[in-house]
């Protein structure tokens, strides 16, 4: 394997724009997730740019949730992984695991084995450069092989990586109304302050299921974050939000509060304060 660590994000942010992201954050939107056939976990697919007559490779995007890991593979043509958010593994046939973080570039060589994924404690968001050519399965890594490896330091920078990266999944996990991921990250006691009251989890994932409030799309301006410890931390973003409500799109300026606790190795939303704003606030750093 040959990691070179690069300033790759300059280069990323010329090349395509961020916008509203609806995802643990990345490049380009989080895209479609994808069946468990060769991979086990949460990973979510963006094909950025497919082969052609004058470009003979392909370009994806892949998000995967922390514990999320691959299967044993090969690329007949090689491919190269951009690493762009969070921590991850990479481990070439009979060699030791790699850890890599953000900025990282990994050449994986044409027709050696290997896999890659996510670490049991951090998301990791990659760009996939590879060859016009299938990828060929070879090996199922068990769950026992993966457990065996020692999960990666995270230190404060990627701890708020962290945190910014659910905080833009939820934003995703509203949109999509998808109520089963939100129950289990919401805490049981966790409260939900809107402009026009207050509630429990069991109303806002009433609300959201329904669709009484559609958050329909959240363009995040601006993200501060403040850890106190390792298993508490304070979010505030300044939003753009195109609610449906009544019949009616609204969008509206707000800077949400979110509070998180570590429980049993997951973040958990504690609290979710929506506050309006003009549109010329900032978040002070």
């Amino acid at each position: 394997m040959n990691i070179k660590y690069a300033a790759v994000m300059a280069s990323f942010c010329m090349c395509g724009v961020v916008g509203s992201i609806h995802a643990q954050e990345a490049i380009f939107p989080m895209g479609e997730k994808a069946p468990n056939v060769h991979h086990t976990g949460d990973v979510w697919l963006t094909h950025v740019i497919d082969a052609d007559e004058t470009f003979d490779y392909n370009v994806a995007q892949a998000v995967s949730a922390a514990g999320a890991k691959l299967n044993w593979h090969l690329h007949p043509k090689g491919q190269k992984l951009l690493i762009t958010h969070g921590v991850g593994f990479y481990q070439e046939k009979g060699k030791e695991v790699q850890v890599v973080r953000a900025g990282d570039v990994i050449k994986c060589t044409p027709d050696v084995e290997h896999w890659h994924g996510a670490a049991p404690n951090s998301p990791v968001t990659y760009l996939a450069i590879s060859g016009n050519a299938p990828t060929q399965w070879t090996d199922e890594l068990t769950d026992e092989a993966y457990n065996s490896i020692p999960a990666p330091e995270i230190n404060n920078a990627t701890l708020e990586q962290e945190i910014k990266d659910l905080s833009m999944a939820k934003w995703q996990w509203m949109a999509d109304k998808d109520v089963d991921k939100l129950d289990d990250f919401f805490h049981d006691k966790a409260k939900f302050v809107h402009m026009s009251g207050s509630w429990k989890k069991d109303r806002e994932l009433e609300i959201i299921e329904s669709g009484s409030i559609w958050y329909k799309q959240a363009d995040v301006h601006d993200v501060a974050v403040e850890l106190f410890g390792d298993d508490t931390a304070v979010l505030w973003n300044r939003i753009t939000l195109v609610a449906h409500v009544r019949g009616n799109d609204v969008s509206n300026e707000f800077t949400v509060t979110e509070f998180y606790k570590k429980e049993g190795g997951d973040w958990k939303l504690l609290d979710l304060t929506f506050s309006s704003v003009r549109d010329t606030h900032e978040i002070e750093h």
